[in-house]
């Protein structure tokens, strides 16, 4: 049975949840304090540029539920291209689907990718909720270090597969918290670890847009041969500005969203390498 959009928004969250432990308390002070509204600004999902799992594919039911294609980024330092799409309705997320450059990878890598993608049916990827269906691939542990030694980003979608990485909090849409600031002095407040990399704030009114997010709790993930502590995902929060015709910029900038993926790496320290 098809989900509606909404539907399909409500399954990814549910999804999200269960892999990013500080989603829910945080989202849940956020909507005591808003008359129990907190609204999304965009979602976030990462896949690589593989013609099976494409970021084409991914984005097919968003499209098949009127999104469109907006605009694309380029990430070289990070080997990422992006996309973000939007809905006419603007109550709906955006939604910003990025894909690693396979090939700019070493050799090694690329055929750990490679092989990993090969177990995944085409039947699987048509499926409306594949963007949630979570990893459709046999992993080892030795595989997701040697992709975390090159790339982060690669070793994050080897262990968790297809599903949101960030959901992101609207702080245009807060009437407790109207500046990033105050949401993020709320947010370390309380204990939460923010990502600090290229600062506590990316972006500026300067830009249109300022970001923060907090940073990946380790999660367990099963491996063929072991259980590990990896980054699961992280919450976002986004302040947008007007543009010169007063409508709020709604595209996102490069070089801060090249430091909010950093949410994701892996810090030694808090993830100890087997349970």
């Amino acid at each position: 049975m098809k989900l509606s959009i909404h539907e399909l928004l409500n399954a990814m969250w549910q999804d999200y949840l269960a892999l990013t432990p500080d989603a829910k308390p945080i989202h849940q002070l956020f909507a005591d304090l808003n008359q129990g509204t907190v609204v999304n600004d965009h979602i976030a999902l990462r896949t690589f540029n593989l013609d099976q799992v494409s970021l084409d594919k991914i984005a097919k039911p968003f499209l098949d539920a009127g999104y469109q294609a907006v605009d694309d980024y380029q990430f070289p330092a990070k080997k990422l291209y992006a996309k973000y799409y939007q809905h006419n309705d603007d109550t709906l997320p955006k939604v910003f689907i990025s894909e690693l450059k396979v090939e700019e990878l070493p050799g090694h890598c690329q055929d750990i990718i490679k092989a990993l993608v090969t177990q995944v049916s085409e039947e699987s990827v048509s499926q409306q909720g594949f963007c949630y269906s979570g990893r459709p691939w046999h992993v080892s542990q030795e595989q997701y270090q040697t992709l975390a030694s090159d790339s982060e980003y690669a070793s994050w979608v080897a262990a968790h597969g297809f599903r949101p990485n960030h959901f992101t909090v609207s702080i245009n849409h807060l009437s407790s918290h109207p500046d990033i600031q105050s949401v993020n002095q709320l947010l370390l407040d309380k204990g939460y670890d923010m990502n600090t990399s290229g600062g506590l704030i990316k972006g500026s009114p300067d830009v249109l847009l300022e970001q923060s997010s907090t940073l990946a709790k380790a999660v367990d993930v099963t491996f063929d041969d072991t259980i590990m502590k990896v980054p699961g995902c992280y919450y976002e929060f986004a302040r947008r500005y007007p543009m010169a015709d007063g409508q709020l910029y709604q595209g996102f900038v490069a070089a801060s969203a090249d430091k909010i993926f950093e949410s994701t790496d892996v810090v030694p320290q808090d993830f100890p390498q087997e349970k």
